[in-house]
């Protein structure tokens, strides 16, 4: 199980809207065939993993047992049933990590493959499979993706000196980590005061990868985005999507959608700011289940206010701006420590020069 997880973290950013599956085929200690999720959610990994051990040995996956990190698919959508090809394949056993919270299989699968005859196991390295699907199973239970918020900062917060300055704040192999981070996420999130400011392509940038690109999504309720900006010019060739209000000039975004970009309009919030709520659930109808937050400050502070920061990623360089740089995340009201967002530390590791930690929102 633990290398039909490997398998199934090769999909990730790249299966939306379906799961990133992994699984693997083993019959008297050999393994027969591997297979995991495909770009764009298929092939399914178990018809790969089929597939690749007909192609390597004349009995293929009979009297196999399948080890898959989700519940075979029961129910016909743009392939066949994952269980039929199980079945018809003559596999023996299915260990399965997790069942699938879809309303169309959820348990239904499990179950067919049991009246076929099929030995079944589930639970096996649960919560590992959970980790890496917790934005498929957030977006089936809670219609609305995962969100991981990536900062690059001091040791005191800042991503910015008083002047504005930033470029660059950690080193070459933090920023090529956090080109790794986007080609796993399916979009990639921020402010409009950061896309005019910054100026970001939102693309990843890394040698054999530039295919992986997410898409881009900004948070713009005034329409500050210029027309001319990189983000609108290449809209055509990378999927682009602005988030604004509901009662935005039509012809304003007509412009917008003549250069390519994807309009969401959305209902704003007790104060007047869009509502962070309606812009995850339509990521959500969109088919994103993991988002990359890349800035800005009031856009963080407004996930962390409403608890909607699922994973902080946290670069650290060694320099200290002080208290007259800019700050990662805006002020947010909060009066008691009890309210603060909490968050348990998943990991650290020294990237280069600079300390990336992970953290998990505690509940």
């Amino acid at each position: 199980m633990d290398g039909a997880l490997a398998l199934a973290r090769r999909g990730l950013g790249r299966t939306a809207p379906n799961p990133a599956v992994g699984c693997i085929l083993v019959r008297d200690g050999r393994v027969l065939g591997r297979g995991w999720t495909q770009p764009g959610g298929r092939p399914h990994a178990e018809t790969e993993a089929i597939r690749r051990a007909e192609a390597a040995d004349p009995d293929g996956a009979r009297g196999a047992t399948c080890y898959v990190t989700l519940e075979p698919c029961a129910h016909h959508g743009k392939t066949p049933p994952c269980v039929d090809a199980l079945i018809a394949a003559g596999v023996s056993r299915v260990v399965a990590a997790l069942e699938d919270p879809d309303p169309r299989v959820a348990g239904a699968g499990l179950a067919r493959l049991r009246d076929a005859g099929v030995e079944v196991d589930t639970g096996v390295q649960a919560e590992a499979a959970a980790e890496v699907n917790a934005g498929y199973l957030l977006m089936r239970q809670q219609d609305r993706p995962l969100v991981t918020l990536k900062a690059a900062t001091t040791l005191d917060g800042r991503i910015a000196t008083h002047t504005g300055e930033s470029r660059w704040i950690t080193g070459e192999a933090a920023r090529a980590q956090g080109h790794l981070l986007r080609a796993r996420h399916d979009a990639i999130v921020v402010g409009s005061g950061t896309a005019v400011v910054d100026n970001p392509a939102l693309t990843v940038r890394l040698p054999g990868m530039t295919e992986y690109g997410p898409r881009r999504v900004v948070l713009d309720g005034r329409l500050r985005l210029p027309l001319t900006h990189a983000l609108v010019r290449d809209a055509t060739e990378v999927p682009t999507l602005l988030m604004t209000r509901q009662d935005s000039p039509t012809d304003r975004l007509q412009a917008y959608r003549d250069a390519g970009v994807e309009i969401a309009s959305l209902p704003t919030d007790s104060n007047g700011a869009l509502s962070l709520t309606a812009a995850l659930h339509e990521l959500a109808v969109r088919g994103i289940t993991r988002v990359l937050v890349e800035g800005g400050g009031q856009l963080a502070a407004g996930l962390l206010r409403y608890s909607l920061v699922d994973r902080l990623v946290w670069f650290r360089s060694a320099r200290v701006v002080g208290g007259d740089g800019i700050p990662a995340i805006a002020g947010f009201g909060l009066d008691a420590l009890a309210d603060t967002p909490r968050f348990r530390l998943a990991g650290a590791t020294s990237v280069g020069e600079d300390v990336m930690e992970t953290y998990v929102a505690v509940a």
